[in-house]
């Protein structure tokens, strides 16, 4: 195999991964053990783990704590679901089919966009692929990005866009506000420019109060207009769709579905008219009626043109099977919680996090929130005296898992950390995570 692919060893097969980041040693894993004594010894390691519900999680910055409904899990359980759960073939069971449907229709309705397709891997995948798409519709080959976005995101943005010839640049954000510097984006929006993608609210958890100038100054260039969401944030913010997105990404991981060491987890992507779903990577579901009949509704996969199994090399997206599954848990979230149901976790959800921010404000040494714009979950803060990472490892000790390190990148110039707080944490466990903070300070 290694001579067919031209390698000269397993080494040099695997040479792009870092160094830094390979395993030096072989697995310790016990040979001639029984069934049981194997699954002892992988207990006795994962008990070695910090994890919820076992420690407290205030952790965000993509992947967050949120409440599963036992019902949405009850329904994602459901053979008829979990063994089809990627629709490569335009006959696959009308059930999912329906599911994907209706999947695509509450997400339009959240985002205030035209078209959704039947979900990608993650927010960072599907906003690589919006970067792309964006070069494909405009010819163009230059991106802003907001600096104030994810950096992990910013990563897989650049590896998508890389090999397309698109060039990235930032965009400043202002280090008293966290909002992106409208001033900034002015100089380096051009005639070259392929889109803007900013996200809303940001990686600090600040709300882009000024989305809609933001979206206009793209569009006054003939740029295309990307905006990342957490969808939890709709239940109060205002929807892209009505400040003029042309796509929306984002993270689906908060509607209902587990945070599983990282994934399993649902890229949402939609687009404002249907002009741009031809160029949108992934499924598109589609209603129409049976010929012996009129009056029914039949579902079937009306678009998946774009993909490599299907167009080899030429195609425009690589997106080998999706997230369905996590599809349905999401449409299952928002159908059992309705309107009123999701707009009252959102208020749950900034009450929570403003009572935290200010409780923290009361900790020695600390200035909290970092930022003076409104916030929404998250919320970074500042250590006068202490090291972000350091204080971090010495709260996780202690069961609570809360103030990610802002990297240094961003380029704050003082030790910040990120913390998230959402409909699960009590007025107790806020208490608890000051307590923990004072300690590690």
């Amino acid at each position: 195999m290694l001579k067919r692919v031209g390698a000269a060893s397993v080494d040099e097969l695997f040479s792009d991964i870092p160094p830094e980041i390979r395993l030096k040693r072989k697995l310790r894993i016990p040979e001639g053990e029984s069934e049981y004594g194997v699954k002892r010894e992988v207990q006795a390691k994962l008990a070695t783990n910090t994890t919820p519900p076992s420690a407290l999680c205030f952790l965000g910055g993509g992947v967050w704590p949120h409440y599963v409904p036992a019902a949405v899990e009850s329904i994602t359980a459901r053979q008829e679901f979990y063994t089809s759960y990627t629709p490569y073939q335009a006959e696959m069971s009308q059930g999912m089919l329906q599911a994907l449907f209706e999947y695509q229709s509450i997400m339009c309705d959240l985002l205030g966009m035209e078209a959704c397709n039947g979900s990608l891997y993650d927010w960072a995948s599907a906003a690589g692929e919006a970067v792309r798409m964006a070069s494909r519709v405009t010819g163009r080959k230059r991106a802003l990005v907001a600096g104030n976005a994810g950096l992990r995101r910013r990563a897989v943005i650049q590896t998508y866009a890389e090999p397309a010839g698109v060039r990235l640049e930032d965009v400043k954000f202002d280090a008293d506000s966290g909002v992106l510097d409208v001033d900034d984006l002015r100089r380096k929006m051009s005639d070259d420019v392929a889109c803007l993608y900013f996200e809303n609210p940001n990686y600090f958890g600040v709300i882009e109060e000024e989305a809609e100038e933001l979206v206009s100054v793209a569009h006054g260039a003939g740029a295309m207009a990307l905006v990342g969401v957490d969808p939890i944030s709709l239940s109060l913010v205002k929807e892209p769709g009505a400040y003029g997105a042309d796509v929306v990404v984002g993270e689906g991981q908060p509607l209902g579905i587990a945070m599983n060491y990282g994934g399993p987890h649902l890229g949402i992507f939609a687009v404002k008219d249907m002009k741009l779903a031809r160029n949108m990577p992934g499924r598109l579901i589609g209603v129409t009626s049976p010929v012996d009949d009129p009056d029914g509704r039949a579902f079937s996969m009306v678009l998946q043109a774009r993909e490599q199994h299907i167009r080899r090399e030429a195609a425009t997206s690589n997106v080998c099977t999706n997230e369905s599954l996590m599809a349905v848990a999401a449409a299952s979230y928002l159908s059992l919680l309705g309107k009123e149901g999701f707009r009252r976790l959102g208020e749950a959800v900034i009450s929570n996090s403003h009572f935290a921010a200010k409780r923290l404000s009361k900790v020695r040494g600390v200035a909290s929130p970092l930022f003076s714009g409104a916030f929404f979950k998250e919320f970074a803060i500042s250590y006068r005296d202490s090291d972000a990472a350091s204080v971090f490892g010495r709260m996780a000790k202690s069961g609570v898992l809360g103030g990610f390190p802002v990297e240094k990148s961003f380029g704050l110039g003082k030790e910040a950390a990120l913390f998230c707080v959402t409909e699960v944490h009590s007025s107790a466990d806020i208490e608890r995570l000051a307590e923990a903070l004072e300690a590690a300070l």
